[in-house]
């Protein structure tokens, strides 16, 4: 009865004294530890009295001028340390290193170290090399498990990640390339988010920057010249007001950036007649981007803080200039051919405004986040068609398209996170309003007038729970989300492509040691919703003989992962097993029997079929030298139609990555990597030859580290082509060649002065549909 009593005595006063005292978690070099797990037991009994998680910075508080008792502190691979609660007291509490943890110690200079942690796999990248490496997406590059796959990175073996930056959503992927490499603390690899993630997420890459150098005036100034055919250039200007626990921050970019591709294309159409069309495409755009953002946080103490931040991205100029020459035969005799080039302009403003809370009631940690979104895109085409019969005839046309879309979207994210039984328990719930609208218009009446509006209300519950059993760490997660997709034609509600969808999708994961290697084995249930616009049923004109469309029937891809995930020392390793229903394929049709030369590009639902990936990354430090070699494979158990008849589509794919890091005397470090990517299958596209590139950089500080110069040269051979066969029905192959933009070289230039980061802990909502549009 006695420790009855003294417990709730000891729950009201912690719960509403006004007297706290500040701790602080770091580990055995000082570093901060955060989401350490505190818990206060009353003496002698060890009754469980109350509990809080450290902050980013390591530090919590507790009530301490109420009685003497005993401190638990607990953190993944670390080991629990008990400490005696005095009155009054203060202290920095430090962890010790589990032996059975890898990569803990960080030698200055040398090749960041991969570790499990949580449900994370971790590279350090302060002291290390990759500090070096010139920005965010120059780190995340050279990664285990990382690849970049010509249009953009993904996490082997489970796709496209979303990224994080201290917790901290990250919309815009140019906030990669206006991070610092030298302001990055360390990167975690999630391979299998939990239930707190939205379902569609495959992956996730969060972004730790170190802590800011201090109060007052700082910035930091990128300016980079690149050069591919023509030059381009931007200029990124940060900049960071603190004074005491209020925080101003902004940022000033602008671009003027150069593209161009060439593309060549066979396609393969089996009707009345066998019609083959040659075509050869030469694109070239030219576009200026402007980004303004300024925003405003405070910390009122440790268990309160709040901010807001306002974005604006405007593109007032963008040229598009395509010119198309396509040879087209029926039944191997010449038929026709034709001049096509047009000329496209797109400009586009977006506005985005970020809210949030975030803060302790109680046991409780809760985190509310809102978001709104304003975007307006205005395109215009004007094509010019010289066509040439066999006869001798000609034919001369103009087609011109306009569209006008428009998007607003609102949304709302509260979390609650507390400790409980031991463990961390967190709940939360999501909701977002999603309006689309777009007006398509022809003037000439080739392709008819179309207006859609889509309308969506999201909403999304879960609930997860981890606990550590001794070294052994497990976590559990459920997610439920309601989809109710309503779909309008020139104002008509259409009821086949209106949708209401309930989906449920549970989560599990366990970490644990083997000896001394670091083991996790994850499972997780995840859905794909398709983009807006694929759910179009406009059909906007390319060329006389390309149409392209969306789907209004396409239905989400479910997903049911099972992945593997180890490190031991410099060695780490990954597999995955998907089981894959109703993914989208990119595919063409006849546009119509009366002309079967025409194709409409679009997408369906392919059939269920399954996945298998394995990838090993050796990162050993040899002198001053430090490789890292990464082989990874691919493979797929996939059946699809085409005019042969079905074929299997199961040969495996192989990549190897090859990165360098060589320190050069009077501080140069020079960095060089090779890209190789086998034959093999990848959905219902065959990659019919081998492509590789190599990159390289050299990084070069001055002025204790306030000015840098970076000058990289990628694909320097120009060998980064992309050669395959895409499987497109009973009808129809497509064979392709992609040489793109991929030659290049850039210089930046770097200059820091007491740079600062923001505290800003907005985490953003509704990123499911955001990530839609």
């Amino acid at each position: 009865m006695k420790r009855i009593i003294l417990s709730c005595m000891l729950l009201s006063v912690l719960s509403y004294t006004s007297a706290q005292t500040i701790w602080k978690v770091t580990d055995e070099q000082n570093h901060p530890l955060a989401f350490a797990n505190i818990v206060v037991m009353s003496l002698p009994d060890s009754t469980f009295v109350t509990g809080t998680v450290s902050s980013e910075d390591g530090n919590f508080s507790l009530n301490t001028d109420i009685i003497d008792g005993l401190l638990k502190v607990s953190c993944i691979g670390y080991t629990t340390l008990y400490k005696e609660l005095r009155q009054g007291e203060s202290l920095v509490l430090k962890l010790k290193s589990e032996s059975q943890q890898l990569g803990e110690v960080v030698v200055k200079g040398d090749l960041p170290k991969t570790r499990v942690k949580g449900d994370a796999m971790v590279t350090e990248v302060k002291n290390s090399k990759l500090s070096y490496a010139g920005t965010a997406n120059d780190v995340l590059r050279k990664l285990p498990g990382v690849a970049d796959v010509g249009n953009g990175l993904q996490v082997l073996g489970r796709g496209t990640p979303e990224y994080y930056i201290n917790g901290r959503k990250v919309r815009d992927l140019s906030e990669l390339d206006q991070l610092s490499s030298s302001n990055i603390r360390n990167v975690e690899v999630v391979m299998n988010p939990g239930a707190r993630y939205d379902a569609s997420v495959k992956a996730v890459i969060r972004i730790n920057t170190q802590k800011p150098a201090g109060e007052g005036f700082g910035f930091d100034n990128r300016l980079m010249g690149d050069y591919n055919k023509k030059a381009g250039w931007l200029d990124q200007f940060n900049f960071n007001y603190r004074k005491n626990n209020f925080d101003l921050f902004g940022l000033l970019f602008y671009s003027d950036s150069y593209y161009w591709k060439t593309h060549q294309a066979v396609q393969d159409t089996y009707l009345d007649k066998h019609w083959k069309q040659e075509s050869l495409t030469d694109v070239e755009s030219r576009s200026r981007t402007f980004t303004g953002r300024l925003g405003m946080n405070y910390v009122f103490n440790n268990n309160h803080s709040l901010g807001a931040y306002y974005r604006v991205a405007r593109q007032p100029y963008y040229r598009n200039y395509m010119d198309v020459y396509t040879d087209v035969f029926s039944d191997g005799a010449d038929y026709e051919s034709s001049d096509n080039s047009s000329v496209g302009s797109n400009d586009y403003t977006k506005h985005t405004l970020d809210l949030y809370y975030n803060g302790n009631v109680g046991n409780w940690h809760m985190d509310v986040d809102g978001n709104a979104i304003w975007q307006t895109t205005d395109a215009d085409n004007l094509v010019n068609e010289q066509i040439k019969v066999t006869d001798g005839s000609k034919s001369v046309r103009k087609v011109t398209t306009y569209s006008n879309t428009e998007y607003e979207f609102y949304a709302a994210k509260v979390v609650l996170s507390r400790p409980l039984w031991g463990g961390n328990f967190s709940v939360g719930a999501e909701y977002g309003y999603m309006s689309r609208n777009m007006d398509y218009r022809n003037p000439e009446g080739i392709i008819s007038d179309n207006k859609d509006e889509i309308n969506e209300n999201n909403a999304s519950a879960y609930a997860e729970y981890s606990k550590a059993f001794g070294k052994v760490n497990a976590q559990l997660g459920i997610r439920y989300e309601y989809d109710d997709f309503d779909y309008y034609v020139n104002d008509e509600h259409q009821k086949d492509q209106s949708k209401i969808y309930h989906n449920v999708f549970p989560s599990a994961s366990i970490f644990f040691p083997l000896g001394k290697t670091q083991v996790m084995l994850q499972y997780r249930s995840e859905i794909q919703r398709p983009r807006y616009s694929q759910l179009s049923s406009q059909v906007a004109y390319i060329n006389r003989y390309t149409y392209e469309g969306g789907n209004p029937l396409l239905r989400p891809v479910m997903t049911n992962s099972l992945n593997l995930g180890v490190s031991y020392k410099w060695l780490s390793g990954r597999a995955g097993y998907q089981h894959v229903k109703d993914d989208i394929f990119n595919t063409s049709y006849p546009y119509s029997n009366e002309d079967p030369t025409i194709a409409l590009i679009s997408q369906n639902n392919s059939p269920a079929y399954d996945m298998l990936f394995v990838a090993v990354t050796a990162a050993p430090t040899i002198g001053k030298w430090s490789p890292s070699w990464t082989a990874s494979l691919n493979k797929q158990w996939l059946e699809v139609e085409s005019p042969e008849g079905y074929i299997n589509l199961n040969k495996p794919l192989f990549m190897l990555n090859w990165d360098n890091s060589l320190e050069l005397p009077m501080g140069f470090l020079l960095n060089m990597g090779v890209r190789w990517m086998s034959t093999g299958d990848m959905q219902n596209t065959r990659l019919d030859e081998q492509s590789w590139s190599v990159n390289g950089s050299i990084h070069k500080s001055i002025m204790n580290g306030k000015m840098s110069f970076l000058l990289q040269a990628n694909d320097i051979f120009n060998t980064q082509k992309q050669y395959g066969t895409l499987y497109s029905g009973a009808v129809r192959t497509i064979k392709m060649n992609n040489d793109p933009n991929s030659r290049s070289v850039s210089l930046t230039v770097r200059y820091k002065f007491n740079t600062t980061r923001s505290k800003y802990k907005g985490t953003g909502a509704g990123d499911s549909q955001k990530n839609r549009m």
